[in-house]
């Protein structure tokens, strides 16, 4: 070798041992996912044949009672009646079908197994489609269900105390959180900020969140934005507190969670082998006064936020 090659490589270069090294790989990662804080704050409630029927008193203020009287014969008399028409809440499913070809799965398995993964990532996206719909399905969403009296609109547009305290008056009794964009929590707190009021943080299942008069404001991306405006909810949640439950149909064939079934349906000729993924749920509100939303609140200027309007 000669002394000029000597001086130029004295030793192995990094590109040559790095053929010999064994690189850490990540399992792939997939930026759509969410913490789905709505999911984990709901109570589920199982149902059967993927049916819940909602029964509610007529009239409950005609339902008469009264203090003890000296003579009994001046007790009221009284029934409590029933609705004859209860609405019937039918479980709705979010679906896919996965497809992975066998030679990938037979070669490409090391370190991380190509069918795990790929079923994985699926099964995060139906999961956020189901978030979405418990927000905005046209039929049981939050947003649809809110009844016209417990619909208010915002005083100054960005959102203030003030709003957020007329919220609680229309979901006073045991309100659990208010559901809101994050850069709808973002613009609160400016307003917050701004008046001298910065609100209170506190820790839930390890993160971090803002309150406001001891109710936590849990972000949710799902809530959408038109024309720089998006709206803020504010729920009571369980069925004991007469409030907002989730409905899943349990005992599913292949069940990996509530209301979560994976199910192989077999190899074709082309040697695809084929998954079914579907989630059954829904969404019921138990009372109109468990649930409230702030109209047309105002998080910045379209040029402030230009991806989030695309």
């Amino acid at each position: 070798m000669s002394d000029a090659t000597n001086d130029n490589q004295i030793a192995l270069g990094d590109n040559a041992a790095r053929q010999l090294a064994n690189a850490s790989k990540s399992v792939p990662q997939l930026s759509t996912i969410t913490p789905r804080w709505l999911v984990h704050l709901l109570q589920w409630l199982p149902v059967e044949a993927g049916i819940y029927r909602l029964n509610k008193v007529r009239n409950p203020k005609d339902v008469r009672v009264a203090c003890s009287q000296r003579d009994e014969s001046e007790l009221p008399q009284t029934f409590v009646d029933y609705e004859d028409q209860p609405r019937e809440y039918f479980l709705n499913a979010v679906s896919t079908v996965l497809d992975v070809h066998t030679r990938v799965s037979d070669l490409y398995s090391s370190p991380h197994d190509q069918i795990k993964e790929q079923l994985r990532l699926t099964i995060e996206t139906i999961k956020e489609r189901q978030e979405s719909e418990l927000i905005n399905n046209p039929d049981y969403g939050l947003l649809a269900s809110v009844h016209d009296d417990q619909r208010i609109f915002t005083l100054t547009g960005a959102p203030t105390p003030d709003d957020l305290d007329e919220l609680l008056t229309k979901v006073w009794k045991e309100p659990g959180f208010f559901l809101a964009h994050p850069l709808a929590i973002a613009a609160f707190g400016r307003e917050c900020t701004r008046r001298g009021v910065p609100p209170p943080t506190v820790s839930l299942f390890g993160s971090q969140f803002l309150t406001w008069r001891g109710v936590p404001l849990v972000p949710s991306d799902k809530l959408p934005i038109e024309d720089g405006k998006t709206r803020i909810i504010l729920l009571r949640v369980g069925e004991q507190r007469q409030g907002v439950i989730g409905l899943f149909q349990p005992g599913l064939a292949g069940e990996q969670s509530p209301g979560l079934s994976v199910r192989f349906m077999g190899i074709n000729r082309h040697a695809i082998s084929s998954y079914l993924i579907s989630l059954y749920c829904s969404l019921a509100v138990l009372t109109d006064d468990a649930l409230a939303v702030l109209e047309d609140v105002e998080i910045g200027k379209y040029h402030d936020y230009p991806d989030t309007y695309k």
